[in-house]
This record gives C-alpha cells, sequence and structure tokens, in this order.
C-alpha cells in the first residue's frame, strides 16, 4: 500500500521496516500497513516525508479511476509531514508518519467541509473537529478528503462533481457514505481511512470493497454532538484487523482497544441469515458467507448456532424514522434549492416525522430491552454484511427518492438495528463470490464488547486471510 521507490536525500532514511517490531500482541506488522508504518518510523527505519509522497503518487496515479477524493490535500500534506518529521523522538505517536484520509463531514482546518452537497458552506473551518485533532495528536498525516454522497444520507456515493467507484469492479459502487474512504483503502492509496457509521456508512462500504469496518458502540468516540438521534458514530476502515483497531483506538482515545489477540476463550456464537426488514431477499452467496464464517468460528472451538435476533417492526420503524429525521436535522439551514431531488424528498418526509412526533424518545431502550435476552444466550451474533452485490456506481443523485430508498433497503438491510441500538458492530471480508467482488459477514456484540469483536475478527483472518487490495492496485 505504501511502496517507496528509493529517493536518497542527506535528511531521509530509506525505508527498511523490521518485522521484528510487533505493535500489537500477536500480530507481526506488516510493513505496508498503518502498524507497520508507525513501527518503522518509530524505529527511525522510515520518515514520515517518504510515507507521504508515496500516498500522494498513488493517489495521483489511480484516483482519476476511481474518484476516491473530493480534495487532495498535496502542499498542504507535504507540509505537515514535514514538520511532523522534525519533531524529533516520535515513538509516542501510534499514527506515527501515516497518511490518513479523512471523509469529507467533519472539519479539517482550512478545508471546506462540502458534505457532498452543493447547499453546504463554502467557507474554511479555522479549526479541525475533534476526531481530526485526535488523528493529527496521533502523528498521522491527512492526503485528503474523500467523496461522500449528499448529507451522507445514502450507500452509494455519487454527486454532481464525481461518481466514487468501486476498485474491484469500477462498474459497481464502494458503498455509502464513506464509499470515498473505502475505495482509497481498497485500492492502496492510503492504509487507513476515516469514516462515519448512522445506519451503516463504514460497515456497508468496507462489505463492498472487502476491508475491516468498524462502528464502536454508542459513546465510544465521544463527541460534541451525535449525528442522526444518536445513531452516528465515527470509525475505521483499513485493510487488516489490527490496522483497524489501531484507528479506532486513536478516534476513541483509548489504546487498550488497539491490543488484538486471537485467546477470545469460547464463545457462544449465533449466525443468522433472516433480514431485519421483511420482504428482503438475500443472495445465497451472502448466505453461504455467513455459513462459512460461522463453520470457520466452530472449528476454532466456539459453540456456533443458527438463530435469529428478535427483530421487532416498531423498532425498525423508529430506525427507518431517524433515518429520515436525522437527515432532515443536518439540512437545517440550508437552501432546499440547491440540495438534490432525492435529498429534498428525504428530508421532507423527516420533517413529516418530526411534526406528528413519531421520532419518538425512549427508542433505543425499547430495542435493547427486546433484544438483549437474545445477548444474554449469545457472545457474538453473525450476519451477512449485505443482501447482494454493490449496486452499479451510476449518478443515483439524479434518480428518484424512492430510486435510492429501495436500491439502499434492498442490498444493506442489515446494518441499521444496531445504530440504533448502539451496540458496537464490524464487517470482516470472508471470501469472494463467483463475480469476483469480496464477500464479507457482519459481527455484532453487546455495548462495552469492541476487544471481543475485534478478537473474533482477528481470528477469522487468520483462518481465512483475505486479498488487503484490490486485484490491479497491490
Amino acid at each position: 500500500m505504501c511502496r517507496v521507490r528509493p529517493r536518497p536525500a542527506p535528511s531521509v532514511r530509506l525505508w527498511r521496516a523490521k518485522a521484528s517490531s510487533p505493535s500489537v500482541r500477536g500480530v507481526t506488522p506488516q510493513p505496508d500497513t498503518a502498524t507497520g508504518i508507525a513501527a518503522a518510523v518509530h524505529a527511525g527505519d522510515l520518515d514520515p516525508r517518504l510515507t507521504t509522497e508515496a500516498a500522494l503518487d498513488r493517489i495521483a496515479t489511480h484516483d482519476p479511476r476511481i474518484g476516491a477524493f473530493r480534495r487532495i490535500r498535496t502542499r498542504e500534506a507535504r507540509r505537515e509531514a514535514a514538520e511532523l518529521a522534525g519533531r524529533g523522538a516520535l515513538e509516542g505517536l501510534p499514527l506515527a508518519g501515516v497518511p490518513v484520509a479523512v471523509k469529507d463531514n467533519v472539519a479539517v482546518a482550512g478545508e471546506r467541509t462540502e458534505d457532498g452537497s452543493r447547499a453546504t458552506s463554502r467557507e474554511p473551518a479555522e479549526a479541525d473537529h475533534v476526531v481530526v485533532q485526535r488523528l493529527r495528536a496521533a502523528g498521522a498525516v491527512v492526503v485528503g478528503l474523500t467523496r461522500v454522497p449528499e448529507l451522507c444520507i445514502w450507500p452509494m456515493t455519487d454527486s454532481a462533481e464525481g461518481t466514487a467507484r468501486n476498485p474491484w469492479d469500477l462498474t459497481r459502487t464502494p458503498g455509502g457514505s464513506s464509499g470515498g474512504s473505502a475505495a482509497a483503502v481498497a485500492a492502496g492509496l492510503v492504509p487507513l481511512a476515516h469514516g462515519s457509521d448512522g445506519m451503516g456508512s463504514v460497515r456497508i462500504p468496507a462489505a463492498c470493497c472487502g476491508l475491516v469496518g468498524i462502528k464502536p458502540g454508542a459513546g465510544v468516540v465521544a463527541e460534541p454532538s451525535e449525528g442522526w438521534y444518536g445513531m452516528s458514530t465515527h470509525g475505521p476502515l483499513a485493510t487488516t484487523v489490527a490496522d483497524a483497531a489501531l484507528l479506532l483506538s486513536v478516534l476513541a482515545e483509548r489504546p487498550d482497544l488497539a491490543r488484538v489477540s486471537t485467546s477470545a476463550g469460547i464463545l457462544r456464537v449465533a449466525v443468522s441469515t433472516r433480514p431485519p426488514l421483511p420482504g428482503v431477499p438475500v443472495g445465497a452467496d451472502q448466505r453461504r458467507a455467513a455459513g462459512r464464517a460461522g463453520e470457520l468460528l466452530r472449528q476454532a472451538g466456539h459453540t456456533v448456532r443458527d438463530d435469529d435476533p428478535p427483530y421487532r417492526p416498531g423498532s425498525m420503524n423508529e430506525m427507518t424514522a431517524r433515518w429520515f429525521a436525522g437527515a432532515a436535522r443536518t439540512a437545517e439551514g440550508l437552501d432546499p434549492e440547491l440540495l438534490q431531488r432525492r435529498t429534498r424528498g428525504h428530508i421532507g418526509l423527516g420533517r413529516l416525522l418530526q411534526q406528528r412526533g413519531l421520532v419518538k424518545d425512549g427508542a433505543r431502550e425499547r430495542w435493547r430491552a427486546a433484544v438483549e435476552p437474545f445477548f444474554e444466550r449469545y457472545d457474538v451474533l453473525v450476519t451477512p454484511a449485505l443482501a447482494g452485490p454493490p449496486p452499479p456506481a451510476a449518478r443515483w443523485h439524479e434518480r428518484s427518492w424512492l430510486a435510492n430508498v429501495l436500491a439502499s433497503t434492498r442490498y444493506a438491510p442489515f446494518q441499521g438495528p444496531w445504530n440504533l441500538a448502539g451496540y458496537p458492530a464490524m464487517t470482516v471480508p470472508i471470501g469472494g463470490h463467483n463475480r469476483r467482488m469480496p464477500l464479507a459477514v457482519q459481527l455484532v456484540a453487546p455495548a462495552g464488547r469492541e476487544s471481543r469483536l475485534i478478537g473474533v475478527a482477528a481470528q477469522l483472518e487468520a483462518l481465512a486471510p483475505w486479498p488487503r487490495v484490490a486485484p490491479g492496485f497491490a
């Protein structure tokens, strides 16, 4: 992912990553992962300027085909890397010298936060959002802002300015709303990217692009305000479990979350292919992916059974109401004439739900009360990550609101309930199907069990390793 060409310079050491410098328990960093880059920088074997130049070179070469970035920060990233290199000892920085992409829905000082819309302000941000502050404090170099659908509503990433494409198949979407971030990582342009997840917006693109994506539980990544009535949070996209855990630990300011161990003990695992929304068909490939994950975990010694969570129509309706009404909140103060047609329809319905009192308090508590007995019987739930392959990479913003809603719910129904619950959930690759696209599963656990999920994901990674970068970009 970070393939550095030798560029001899008096003040720059060339990269000689040491495989004997593990950064997480039981895992040896690979030299082109975030953990490997940081380990090499800590050891003095790699200069942050080289990692940044390598990332910028790959972006310049490949992003014209992919469209992952809305803004590439070439001069700014070089300046930040030089400043970092001049600081001397970098051993205490967990992301020292790691090039990172940031989703274009959080403020980066000096940059516009467009949120995929022509209606948002074009004034540069005066200060970094808190998650960007944490990235910089950890030693990361922000190389660019990634493309999102308007107001991050949709699981397909396109706008009037461009369409993000899936590196595995350029005719398909990388998912959304963190689709640009996922495309950038899957093509090896950066080893890590920031995303946010209100109804699956980290896990869906991770599944589309063969990545690891984590949605932590409610409140784990603290910020001044939570979007979509508390359903939205920030999370990592990465090619390895260790990298995803490392970035999550930085976003959450929880160093303990970076410790990855495959020694999780014997767990009770439920496998379910039943979709939360009735009437949504689940493809045979996606059902087999969940079954394969269950069989691998059984071979690892866990107790595995087929069982379904008690999806309640009332809770699923409350979840959907927050999808509409949360977007309406985000759009407050924006000129509706500048919004896309699909967005106007979405927020119009959201405002109607607000006016009629259908966005009810206590929805999270009611859904948790329904699902807690299930998680008293099981430690981890495994589901398909998607119900079918990613939709085409098309100009979805020109299509109707109904067309976008139907496409969204048909291919990505499994994520939203766990945003409503505030439970941690993550996507892990589990193989490919006959279209040569990646397949993935979703792992879910009760509140506070992020480390448990990371451990299970690491077991699956060890038992069935996946291609870390899309073919043609390795």
